[in-house]
């Protein structure tokens, strides 16, 4: 028996749909068969976790996303994986909630950047996640330098976000503003992009920007996948 992967989802339905979806072909792509390990998803109301941090009150997001990981052991989950950046803000006490593993995107992410030998990354993202330094303090226990975009271009990444990519709509205009904030952070130094919000992948491959680009929803999938099947 795998073990039974515990989806913490909702932040947005976006994200935890892609974490499903990656989990499931991926193991059928490989070994040509549907016995992917079993999966409970636990998919809280997003607009909490969008209020919240607005106003600095990640005490209730803390809360919030450890009752939900507790429910998520309750139901029968052996590991959770928290379907979003952002909210690996809170992740200790997220896992100080619960007695099995909360399976973080930010090792899998540091792991992931270092086997492509990139050293100096560009990392978008919400506002949060690009400006708080809990995904930098992580990554840089990995020896990687990370850098961010300047002030408008935050504000840019930050309001398509929420305003588009979470709903869902992908427009090319938006993308060609994604790919100028690339090369604005590629002409700084950088080797690699972090794609360090889960919906970012929906708009923007590395066939956009000719730099390595890092899925963070496929590669926390995979270590998800690996986990479950005692790969990894």
């Amino acid at each position: 028996m795998y073990k039974r992967i515990g989806i913490l989802g909702g932040m947005s339905p976006e994200s935890t749909v892609a974490y499903y979806e990656y989990i499931t072909r991926t193991y059928t792509e490989r070994y040509g068969e549907y016995g992917y390990p079993e999966i409970i998803i636990y998919s809280v109301s997003f607009q909490p976790y969008v209020d919240w941090p607005a106003e600095g009150r990640w005490d209730l997001v803390a809360s919030g996303l450890g009752q939900a990981a507790k429910r998520l052991a309750a139901a029968g989950a052996d590991f959770v994986v928290i379907a979003t950046n952002t909210m690996h803000r809170v992740y200790d006490e997220v896992q100080a909630a619960v007695d099995i593993p909360v399976l973080s995107l930010l090792d899998a992410v540091g792991a992931a950047v270092l086997a492509r030998q990139v050293t100096t990354v560009g990392l978008l993202g919400t506002r949060f996640t690009m400006e708080q330094p809990f995904y930098r303090e992580a990554l840089a226990a990995y020896g990687l330098q990370v850098l961010v975009p300047g002030a408008e271009d935050r504000a840019y990444v930050d309001r398509v976000i929420y305003d588009e990519l979470v709903a869902g709509r992908i427009l090319p205009a938006s993308r060609a503003g994604f790919q100028a904030i690339v090369e604005r952070l590629v002409s700084r130094g950088v080797q690699g992009i972090i794609l360090g919000c889960t919906e970012i992948p929906l708009l923007l491959t590395e066939a956009d920007t000719g730099v390595p680009l890092f899925d963070t929803t496929a590669i926390h999938a995979e270590a998800a996948l690996r986990y479950a099947l005692d790969e990894g």
